[in-house]
């Protein structure tokens, strides 16, 4: 698949999930980074604002498989990555798969489980495979999380581990729809039998497969290299920061780029794609000071400030 071919796929995907879903065109083109960056999506959101609906559309629109885990309190990680049971039949074992044997996973309320079943997931999302009772089993291909939070401030939930948290490729909002969004949502709830809006499937799981490789096409010249590389030791440096952006992240920006330049057609990458990307790949990678957290500083803010501190490379 070449760049063009790829790009149009993309917008293809966009407009068909568009159609469904009443969001921010941004907010779309932010998940598709993920899923062509190789990554996953994490979601923070109060509940009721579409999250589920985007998800399923997605996974349609995508022609993959999907399935839905609600964390709750007393999820254990063998209601997410399944268990054995005794066939009475057979008079022997067998591996029942759990919800995470799907192509896109959404993980609803990820920070309402315990730390320990949020871990069953990591493994999932790192390596594309998971372990039961010593015995590993691969996921289906491709695989992609969509994970949902509520705001930290709600009751019962978890802080997510940053190490699980740096595995999220990009974080981003849906927010609450603007004036006309919220009305075309009552139209349609007025007519729901005759106009309510559904997703058909626009590309086929191999086809994503061969998407998701297209990236690797795209160049990234040194001095952009060298922007990424400053953007990142100036999350480090900042004051109000106690842990800046890992080495992790600073791969996951170079991924995001390229990807983001995939949207667009483009064999290369410009600076343009590193800002449009820079706040949903490095904000939920910093981790506050006390201070900081207790002034109220907003983690997009930093990201804001260190790109206008860092001199953006002029394209020859």
């Amino acid at each position: 698949m070449d760049l063009t071919q790829a790009s149009n796929e993309c917008e293809s995907v966009l407009e068909e999930i568009s159609g469904a879903v009443i969001c921010d065109r941004d907010f779309l083109e932010t998940i598709l980074v993920g899923v062509v960056g190789r990554g996953h999506v994490l979601l923070e959101d109060v509940p009721g604002t579409g999250k589920t609906l985007t998800a399923r559309s997605v996974a349609t629109a995508l022609g993959l498989s999907f399935s839905r885990i609600q964390f709750t309190p007393d999820l254990l990680p063998a209601d997410v990555t399944g268990t054995h049971v005794f066939n009475e039949r057979e008079r022997e074992f067998e591996f029942n798969e759990g919800p995470i044997f799907a192509n896109i996973v959404l993980a609803d309320e990820i920070n309402r489980a315990p730390p320990k079943t949020q871990a069953a997931l990591l493994e999932a999302m790192e390596e594309g495979q998971v372990t039961t009772d010593g015995e590993t089993r691969q996921l289906p291909q491709p695989f992609f999380v969509i994970a949902t939070q509520n705001p930290v401030e709600q009751e019962g939930t978890f802080q997510l581990p940053e190490a699980q948290v740096d595995r999220f490729l990009v974080k981003t909002s849906m927010g609450y729809p603007d004036e006309s969004g919220e009305t075309e949502l009552l139209r349609r709830r007025a007519g729901r039998d005759d106009m309510s809006p559904s997703v058909d499937p626009v590309l086929a799981p191999e086809t994503v497969s061969a998407l998701r490789g297209v990236p690797e096409s795209v160049r990234v010249d040194e001095d952009l290299i060298e922007y990424i590389v400053a953007l990142v030791r100036e999350t480090r440096a900042d004051g109000r920061v106690e842990v800046g952006v890992s080495p992790r992240g600073t791969q996951r920006l170079f991924e995001a780029a390229r990807a983001r330049a995939t949207l667009s057609g483009r064999e290369y990458a410009t600076p343009d794609d590193i800002k449009r990307v820079a706040e949903p790949v490095l904000a939920h990678r910093l981790v506050l000071t006390p201070d900081a957290t207790v002034n109220g500083v907003e983690k997009s803010a930093i990201v804001d400030s260190v790109l206008e501190s860092v001199p953006v490379p002029t394209l020859e």
